[in-house]
């Protein structure tokens, strides 16, 4: 029984934490590929993009996948990937919601929102709030409040839309795809903890 304990990764620990790094440099490495892989995930799946009618907004997968990134890397890689996929989608690189770049666009503030949002779900998952379904369910809840609280009032002013008029186009059609990703989450990040332990 004590060594089924001890198998289990303390609080503190991130599931990137886990990858093998022998050395300071290896784990320099480790962590910018952690970094440039997770703005690239978000970049790749901000391509599965639906249109919503009425909304400047699309359905995509970024949010969901920041959520991941900031979770699965904790707070200091979590925000450094995050910062990296909104500075090369600024400067040009095409891979924000529908293939745009710049920061021209009224959705622009879903970005800054999941740069902030990534950075507070990896701090929670250090504390282990990503290590059984509940707390994982709170976990992604909070993420997506974050980013909704950044992106609506961002949609609002660059629209001229009242804040009421932002909240129907920009929160209100995308919270059932919220609720399916947080399943998703709830599934995945408390399944790999048990299987990690278990192979520890």
């Amino acid at each position: 029984m004590a060594t089924a304990a001890a198998s289990v990764p303390r609080t503190g620990t991130v599931l990137a934490d886990l990858l093998p790094a022998s050395t300071a440099g290896r784990a320099r490495v480790r962590d910018a590929a952690l970094i440039l892989g997770g703005a690239a995930l978000t970049g790749l799946t901000a391509q599965i993009a639906v249109p919503v009618p009425g909304s400047p907004v699309p359905v995509s997968g970024q949010t969901f996948a920041a959520l991941l990134v900031g979770t699965s890397l904790g707070a200091r890689r979590g925000f450094l990937s995050l910062a990296l996929y909104a500075v090369a989608g600024v400067a040009g690189m095409p891979w924000f919601a529908e293939a745009k770049s710049g920061a021209a666009f009224p959705s622009f503030g879903y970005v800054l929102g999941m740069l902030l949002a990534a950075t507070v779900v990896g701090a929670l998952a250090r504390r282990g709030a990503d290590r059984s379904v509940l707390r994982t369910a709170g976990t992604m809840a909070l993420g997506s409040a974050i980013i909704y609280a950044v992106g609506v009032p961002y949609l609002a002013l660059a629209t001229n839309m009242s804040l009421t008029e932002a909240v129907a186009a920009g929160l209100t059609p995308f919270l059932i795809g919220d609720a399916l990703k947080a399943a998703l989450a709830m599934g995945a990040l408390p399944t790999a903890w048990r299987l990690l332990g278990r192979r520890g």
